[in-house]
């Protein structure tokens, strides 16, 4: 979805969510959108909006904008967002096998959040709407014969997400800087990649080599992976400044 009809679409339920005081959401957002809506939301005085995606370190969420009536902590998720479970016979067909059987049954992506897929057993966390179409239709999976049924959110088994720490010092946080010192080259090498396109920060690409990096930022260069600025702080005696990172596996 363009970032205009994204904003667009969320001025809509923000407001039908303060006129009807009842929860609204989006569909299953990508991680670039769910920034776009953050940064959004964040500058609406009194907005409240939760991310979910049904289970723990889901990366496509749903955006749902809360009445005044419903704190944060007392948010269901399994009233808004459902999971159904797969099992395979005489095979394990594979993530893109799950994801084109459940698009061939006119699914719309936005419908569909995570799919986990482990061995013969795959997981779809979906909306509620979407669920009775998945258990009585997705009977294959590529070549392999698959049944589905519905299970609870909690069933679901939570992905371990692996990274790998890293520290560097930089003379300022700057994205050739960080990229250099994140991903083991040198800062022409970053630079280079920069300027052709290569480099997102916080999903977006960018190829301004000067673009400031701050804790939290999220970036992503082809072919080497992605990971996030977790920490700044502290300068050596040589006044370059210290910054930690996670890359992830």
């Amino acid at each position: 979805m363009e970032q205009q009809d994204l904003l667009k679409r969320a001025a809509d339920l923000a407001d039908r969510c303060e006129r009807s005081s009842i929860v609204t959401s989006t569909g299953f957002l990508t991680p670039a959108e769910q920034y776009a809506l953050r940064q959004w939301a964040d500058r609406q005085p009194g907005l409240t909006v939760l991310f979910h995606g049904g289970g723990e370190g889901c990366e496509r969420q749903c955006a749902f904008f809360l009445p005044y009536w419903l704190p944060p902590e007392d948010y269901q998720p399994d009233e808004y967002i459902r999971a159904v479970r797969s099992e395979a016979h005489f095979g394990e067909p594979g993530h893109r096998d799950y994801m084109g059987a459940a698009l061939a049954l006119g699914l719309k992506r936005e419908w569909l959040g995570d799919f986990v897929v482990d061995g013969a057993t795959a997981y779809i966390f979906c909306l509620p709407s979407v669920e009775p179409v998945l258990t009585e239709e997705l009977t294959r999976a590529g070549r392999v014969t698959v049944r589905t049924v519905s299970c609870c959110l909690e069933d679901v088994p939570a992905r371990e997400k692996k990274t790998r720490r890293v520290s560097f010092t930089v003379k300022s946080a700057r994205l050739d800087a960080v990229i250099s010192g994140m991903f083991g080259m040198s800062r022409t090498s970053a630079a280079d990649q920069i300027r052709l396109g290569a480099a997102t920060l916080n999903y977006a690409v960018c190829d301004r080599v000067d673009a400031p990096v701050k804790p939290g930022d999220v970036i992503s260069l082809r072919g080497k992976g992605k990971g996030s600025l977790t920490g700044a702080g502290g300068r050596s005696r040589k006044d370059r400044l210290f910054l930690e990172a996670e890359i992830l596996l």
